[in-house]
C-alpha cells in the first residue's frame, strides 16, 4: 500500500471534527477501503438501508464512484447518494499522489423534512426496506443547509492538509508509484509518454494504466497534460515578457496550435485571454 495512516491520532482528529459539525466523517484509503470513522457506528438511516443486500451493494458502488469523481476533480465533490442523503468527498493528496479520501456522509440536506422524505421514499422504494420505519428514522435526522455543508467541506480540505503536515498520513517513498510520480514531476516538460515511462521502470502498459488511475485518478497522458497546463498558467501570470509560443515550448508543447487547443479545453479560455484576465 502506498499510504500509511496513524489511526490513533486520526481518530482523535475525526472526533474533534464531529464535535464541531455534528457530521459523521470517514477516512478511506487509496483503494476505497474504509479505515476509520467517527462516530464508528452508522446512522440509523444507513443501517436500515443496508439491511437490504442490494441497497448495501449500491452504497459501496456509490462510495467508489464518488471517490473516483473527486480524484479527477482534485477538490471536494458533494452529491446526493443513491438513497437520497447528501455526501461530500475530499481527495487526500501527498504531492500528486492520491493516498486516501475524507468522507462526510449521512447528511439530511433539504429545504424541509417533507421534501427530503418525498425524495428519499422515491429513491428507496426499489429496495426491500420498511419505509414506515425509514420515515421515522428520517424525522430524527437534523436538517443541514447546503451553506453549512459547504463550510464543513472547506474545513475538511484544511483537515486533509493537516493530516499530511502532522504525518498522520504519509507515503513510503520506496514504492513504485512514488518513484514514478517523482520522475514525471521532474521530466514532464520533456518528450515523455506512457511507452517511455514503461521502459524507464520496466513495467507493462496495463500495469502503468492501473497504477496511474489509482495514484493520480487519471491516465498518464492526462496527468502529464495537466502538469504542463498548470505550469503554463503559472508562466502566463508570472512571466508576462514570455511570448505565448515560448510558454508552450517551456511547458513541453512543441505544437503551438495543439497547445492553444489543450489550454482552452482545460481552462475554458485561450492563453492570451487567460494572461489578460490574470493581469487585470
Amino acid at each position: 500500500m502506498v499510504s500509511t495512516f496513524d489511526l490513533d491520532k486520526l481518530n482523535s482528529l475525526l472526533k474533534d471534527f464531529h464535535i464541531l459539525t455534528n457530521i459523521r466523517i470517514t477516512v478511506f484509503d487509496d483503494k476505497f477501503r474504509e479505515l476509520v470513522a467517527y462516530p464508528q457506528h452508522l446512522s440509523a438511516f444507513c443501517h436500515l438501508v443496508r439491511t437490504d443486500p442490494k441497497a448495501h451493494e449500491a452504497c459501496r458502488k456509490c462510495d467508489r464512484e464518488s471517490c473516483q469523481i473527486a480524484s479527477h476533480r482534485r477538490k471536494p465533490y458533494t452529491y446526493l447518494c443513491h438513497a437520497g442523503m447528501t455526501e461530500s468527498i475530499t481527495p487526500l493528496y501527498m504531492g500528486n499522489i492520491i493516498i486516501g479520501y475524507l468522507f462526510l456522509g449521512q447528511i439530511f440536506s433539504y429545504a424541509s423534512k417533507e421534501e427530503g422524505w418525498a425524495n428519499i421514499r422515491k429513491c428507496c422504494s426499489k429496495y426491500n426496506i420498511d419505509l414506515d420505519f425509514l420515515i421515522e428514522v428520517c424525522r430524527d435526522r437534523p436538517l443541514i443547509s447546503r451553506e453549512y455543508l459547504d463550510s464543513a467541506s472547506q474545513i475538511m480540505v484544511a483537515v486533509a492538509s493537516y493530516l499530511c503536515l502532522e504525518r498522520m498520513a504519509f507515503l513510503k517513498y520506496e514504492d513504485l508509484p512514488s518513484r514514478i510520480d517523482a520522475y514525471i514531476s521532474e521530466h514532464f516538460t520533456e518528450d515523455i509518454d506512457a511507452s517511455h515511462i514503461c521502459d524507464t521502470f520496466g513495467i507493462g502498459k496495463t500495469s502503468l494504466y492501473e497504477l496511474s488511475n489509482q495514484t493520480f485518478g487519471m491516465g498518464i497522458a492526462q496527468h502529464i497534460r495537466e502538469l504542463r497546463i498548470e505550469k503554463a498558467r503559472h508562466l502566463l501570470k508570472e512571466s508576462p515578457q514570455m511570448r505565448i509560443n515560448e510558454v508552450a515550448e517551456a511547458c513541453g508543447f512543441h505544437d503551438y496550435n495543439y497547445f492553444i487547443t489543450i489550454f482552452k479545453k482545460m481552462t475554458g479560455i485561450p492563453p492570451r485571454q487567460y494572461r489578460k484576465a490574470a493581469g487585470s
